[in-house]
């Protein structure tokens, strides 16, 4: 279904010096609590660990295999991690009509960046669709179209170049991902096999009911972001805003209203009856809240930023809380949340 990469390519190579595509990333040379918790990235080959995260050594030691990176980051390392990059859409029209030479310059220098041959997964990532910028190129149906179908093409055409080896979505709704597939079947073209959406315990529709769908239909599989919703989910702030925390920083104004608010505060209430039943398991309220997102099935890897070595391995822990949560805890938490999507369809059948 997929057009040949160049025959001399790194990726293809990499794969043929390696064994079989997609097992090659679950190989660690010493056993750990993450060994047994790999999943397929949707319906690809790819295996990658159930959790993702940017502090690379201490992360690969303890299992994980799947490092999430940006344009902008920086990294390194390589045999049998899975690296992910993020390419943005920028905001000015005339960039955008460039979308070829963009993700091809922008993947370029991003693998010159993190001293990569290739990437695993390269994402097109959009900007924030609540946010209205001049020259949006998704302001209009017609410009949308557009720019999906060359976004497909370019996206094939790294891939073909041997620059990635798969590509997936970063924001993009359920009709964008659609219609993606539909072009690259309609043209011969490449796929993406992944969306990267947030989710956490106060937003689910679109994981836990879109998705699902998507994936039954093309195999496009979830990676998540943020199961500590920028850390409200933490239990920092719930007393307020401490000084130093996020919040209380410049730039973040928008998350201390959203904290301070009357829906902040029921959620923040939501969350002390949520701390009940993290002491009850035995551990903390983060770790709940990511093995939470862990618990879906639909869910490929939750990707974590932790800011310090003692969070990253607390956030780790929380691979150990999963067995823990049986569905009468998981249907006790969704009494508490009140928030459960309603889906008409039951894949499961």
């Amino acid at each position: 279904m997929y057009p040949e990469s160049n025959q001399d390519s790194p990726a293809r190579l990499s794969h043929k010096q390696h064994a079989s595509p997609g097992m090659i990333y679950s190989h660690f040379s010493q056993p750990n609590m993450f060994s047994f918790f790999d999943r397929n990235l949707g319906k690809s080959g790819l295996r990658v660990s159930c959790l993702g995260l940017e502090i690379m050594t201490l992360a690969y030691e303890n299992g994980i295999n799947l490092f999430d990176t940006a344009e902008v980051y920086a990294a390194g390392k390589r045999s049998t991690l899975v690296i992910t990059t993020k390419i943005f859409w920028g905001g000015n029209i005339t960039v955008i009509l460039m979308v070829f030479a963009l993700y091809n310059a922008g993947l370029r220098a991003s693998l010159d960046r993190l001293q990569l041959e290739y990437v695993d997964v390269v994402f097109a990532n959009r900007p924030d669709p609540n946010t209205p910028m001049e020259g949006d190129p998704f302001h209009t149906s017609k410009s949308k179209t557009f720019i999906i179908e060359e976004t497909v093409r370019a996206m094939t055409h790294v891939i073909n170049q041997g620059m990635a080896m798969y590509w997936g979505t970063s924001r993009w709704s359920s009709m964008e991902i659609m219609e993606a597939y539909s072009v690259a079947r309609q043209f011969n073209l490449i796929p993406p096999i992944c969306e990267q959406a947030e989710y956490h315990m106060f937003q689910r529709e679109k994981v836990e009911v879109q998705l699902p769908e998507l994936f039954h239909k093309i195999g496009v599989g979830a990676m998540t972001w943020s199961p500590l919703a920028c850390g409200i989910i933490s239990g920092k702030y719930d007393s307020g805003v401490p000084p130093y925390s996020r919040a209380s920083l410049k730039g973040y104004q928008w998350m201390k209203d959203k904290i301070l608010s009357e829906e902040g505060r029921r959620q923040q209430a939501k969350l002390k009856e949520l701390q009940a039943i993290a002491e009850r398991l035995g551990c903390t309220l983060p770790q709940l809240a990511i093995a939470w997102c862990l618990r879906n099935e639909g869910v490929s890897s939750v990707l974590l930023g932790a800011s310090s070595t003692d969070q990253l391995m607390e956030n780790l822990a929380a691979i150990q809380v999963l067995p823990k949560l049986s569905s009468s805890i998981v249907h006790e938490m969704d009494s508490i949340l009140g928030n459960k999507p309603y889906s008409k369809k039951d894949y499961r059948s």
